[in-house]
């Protein structure tokens, strides 16, 4: 069985080869589900021009892609940086049940990465964010789940 620093490897070479290529920044995944690797990724930012594709993110998307569920229960992730808040939210949703990082949000932010900030900014009191947001059509929109609710066929999370 592969150690947990034997994943840490494969993910720092995964982020210094995708880096290396001018993919995106220094961040690179594996998902892990019972000692193999299940699933890979890197930043991919600059190469998709995608604000969403970081390390994390395409190495559950791969991972979820190649096991063919959205849920990865019994599965670890190991990530070259501390998860920022978007990943992180993407590992609880994949139900992801341990992660293992590398450095840390604060060595990010050295490397000009926003990580730090973003933390902060989600630790506000509701309502207090810079980027302000309002209510439309509540009811209208609402009613999209008394819909979905109603669909015999409809997908379980």
């Amino acid at each position: 069985m592969e150690t947990p620093s034997r994943f840490m490897e494969r993910a720092i070479e995964l982020a210094r080869q995708g880096m290396r290529a001018g993919d995106g920044g220094p961040f690179g995944a594996v998902v892990v589900r019972d000692g193999e690797i299940i699933g890979e990724g890197w930043n991919r930012v600059i190469a998709t021009t995608d604000p969403t594709a970081h390390g994390e993110v395409t190495a559950i998307r791969d991972a979820c892609r190649r096991v063919g569920d959205p849920h990865l229960d019994g599965c670890e992730i190991h990530t070259t940086g501390e998860p920022c808040p978007m990943c992180l939210g993407a590992i609880h949703w994949a139900r992801i049940g341990r992660i293992y990082y590398g450095f840390r949000i604060e060595e990010a932010a050295r490397g000009g990465f926003d990580d730090l900030a973003f933390y902060e900014t989600f630790a506000r009191p509701a309502g207090d964010s810079p980027i302000p947001a309002s209510q439309l059509l509540g009811d209208e929109a609402g009613g999209l789940i008394d819909e979905f609710l109603a669909l015999p066929d409809r997908a379980r999370y």
